[in-house]
């Protein structure tokens, strides 16, 4: 069954596979029960945004969702697919851009197409399971390196070097703007300044940072100032965005390459156009409303100061994913999600071993612009309350039940 599937005989439903009805937003009902939600990744409330939720509708009734028919090499293309990749390209100080049905899947197929078994990719050691699928289709050599440890990278790109003179192949970097675990941003500068020692390119997947990062929202490149240095930008549409599909951004020569050979994409139909059209809007209001950002990082900021100021551990975080630390087991992380959702109301991811180490218990909070001043102190109250049960030991009493 897999490290997941051994538990869904009583996690499903609860656990795993949960049910949040009603409109997306920072309150969400669950098993009948209004609950205050940290989980979605709406960082800037563009879900039910009331235009988006016409221009939705409006590309609906205008083209209906079946329309483009087939995949875009075909016959899937339009003006308005190509319009977005513009804007989405000059939004990231990239030069060509090409939409992508799925983030993950986009993620897989790029280093896919991008490298063969001459090539050799380095990548940080906590990259996301999307990256770790794409490296597993690599036939090739790669070489991992400890997170966000430059020395560490410095050790594998030396290795990479020496293996490539030997193949004839080129080096892939591999990182991500924002980590989506530990909040942490990727060390993109540091990196950038390794091309005066190194020959390679530098694949960022900054599905995090692309609208919630750098002054303008650009991304996590913006944000340490280095666009320049980044030869393949990826973003998602499935957080900031509140939709489906992804980009990738690129010199004209590289993504026209990654647009006639990535094969999840030559076989696969187009993004719908209703979509198309909203991610239009979504991308517009980005760009236009700095408003929905400054107020995630308000809630970000005083949602983590609260957290510190209360001796919690939230890690090394310096973006608005906020993870809490606490010391337990499997069982009492079972029982303190139960306490949170049944007698607090709040709803947020857990996260235990093999993710984190062993003995470790890790909420994970994602601020969004939907939130409230009022929800951050609910929230700082229970934590603070929680944090006292869990040190009592009265967790370890609850263990396994069966919800």
């Amino acid at each position: 069954m897999g490290p997941l599937g051994q538990h869904q005989k009583w996690a499903h439903g609860y656990f795993s596979f949960p049910k949040l009805e009603g409109e997306i937003d920072a309150h969400m009902m669950f098993r009948g029960k209004e609950h205050l939600v940290w989980s979605l990744n709406n960082y800037l409330g563009l879900a039910n945004h009331p235009e988006v939720r016409e221009a939705d509708k409006n590309g609906a009734d205008d083209f209906g969702l079946a329309y483009p028919m087939g995949a875009r090499m075909m016959s899937g293309n339009s003006t308005h697919h190509e319009d977005l990749e513009k804007s989405l390209a000059e939004f990231v100080g990239q030069k060509d851009a090409f939409l992508l049905n799925y983030g993950y899947q986009g993620m897989v197929s790029i280093i896919d197409t991008l490298v063969d078994r001459n090539d050799v990719i380095v990548y940080d050691g906590e990259s996301h399971a999307c990256i770790i699928d794409g490296l597993r289709l690599h036939m090739g050599k790669r070489y991992v390196y400890q997170h966000n440890d430059m020395e560490s990278c410095r050790k594998q790109l030396q290795r990479a070097t020496a293996l490539a003179e030997q193949t004839g192949g080129g080096i892939l970097l591999i990182t991500e703007g924002v980590f989506g675990m530990s909040g942490v941003q990727g060390n993109l500068k540091a990196l950038v300044e390794m091309k005066k020692e190194f020959n390679f390119r530098l694949l960022i997947d900054d599905a995090h940072g692309f609208g919630t990062m750098g002054k303008t929202g650009a991304g996590t490149h913006e944000e340490q100032e280095c666009m320049d240095g980044i030869d393949v930008y990826f973003g998602t549409f499935a957080k900031s965005m509140a939709g489906i599909g992804a980009f990738v951004a690129s010199t004209e020569e590289i993504t026209n390459y990654l647009r006639y050979n990535m094969r999840s994409q030559t076989f696969a139909k187009s993004l719908p156009m209703p979509m198309v059209i909203g991610l239009k809007k979504r991308l517009e209001l980005l760009q236009t409303q700095p408003q929905l950002r400054e107020k995630l990082w308000l809630i970000a900021n005083t949602l983590q100061k609260g957290l510190i100021e209360r001796g919690f551990n939230i890690g090394n975080t310096n973006t608005m994913v906020t993870p809490v630390f606490l010391k337990g087991e499997l069982s009492e992380a079972t029982a303190i999600t139960m306490d949170l959702r049944e007698n607090y109301d709040i709803f947020c991811s857990i996260v235990i071993y093999p993710v984190i180490p062993k003995g470790l218990i890790m909420l994970r909070i994602i601020p969004t612009a939907t939130h409230s001043l009022e929800d951050v102190q609910r929230t700082l109250d229970a934590f603070t309350e929680v944090r006292v049960k869990l040190e009592q030991g009265l967790y370890k009493e609850k263990a396994n039940t069966v919800v």
